[in-house]
């Protein structure tokens, strides 16, 4: 009883879309912009390829500044999700 419960209160989620894919990528790249004036040290450790797309970031700072910026996206999606802004 309870665990049905439970599983009605779970949040309203949406298949991928473009629209969706869009608000990832900006917050990914708000993401960046951010830790590019926060950083300290941004190239510690390997470079990357392509540094000069990533914010001269290294391996670390691109895998750090992604991950933040997916924990961003997600947020933003299940917030515009749940107030029917998607």
């Amino acid at each position: 009883m309870l665990y049905s419960t439970l599983l009605a209160v779970g949040p309203n989620t949406f298949s991928w879309s473009p629209k969706i894919a869009l608000i990832m990528i900006i917050c990914n790249i708000v993401a960046i912009a951010f830790a590019k004036f926060t950083v300290k040290y941004p190239s510690v450790g390997p470079a990357m390829p392509g540094s000069n797309f990533f914010g001269g970031f290294g391996v670390a700072g691109v895998l750090a500044t992604t991950s933040f910026g997916h924990i961003l996206g997600a947020g933003v999606i299940l917030g515009l999700a749940n107030i029917g802004s998607l």
